[in-house]
């Protein structure tokens, strides 16, 4: 089972950006279907982005359409969410997850890391 190891968060003030990344275990990356996800304090876990197997295709919420960029390098096995103009809002717990098949808008994903602080000061 690949295993998922974010990195990249951090404390950054509203207005600025901050590019997370995330490392798969396997050279097998290509197989999945790869999202961020985000969990707030108090509030459940919500979607963020999504790209599939081969980078073709994105989804996200429309909460960062405009603002975050989902990308994967599969020669790295490594997938980034680039976040900009960030919002006191966009404060949460980010988790990197995957899933064989196709994207989905949902948190139906069957790994998923450990997760990374992004915290945006007002």
């Amino acid at each position: 089972q690949v295993q998922l190891v974010e990195s990249g968060g951090g404390l950054v003030q509203a207005g600025g950006s901050l590019r997370l990344s995330c490392a798969a275990s396997e050279d097998t990356f290509g197989i999945y279907a790869m999202a961020w996800l985000r969990q707030a304090p108090g509030k459940e876990r919500e979607f963020v982005a999504a790209i599939s197997r081969g980078g073709a295709v994105t989804y996200y919420a429309d909460s960062v359409k405009g603002r975050f960029t989902i990308s994967r390098g599969n020669a790295e096995n490594t997938v980034y969410l680039q976040m900009m103009s960030l919002k006191p809002e966009d404060t949460a717990l980010y988790y990197c997850a995957a899933r064989r098949g196709p994207p989905v808008l949902t948190l139906a994903y069957d790994r998923w890391g450990q997760g990374t602080q992004v915290t945006v000061s007002s």
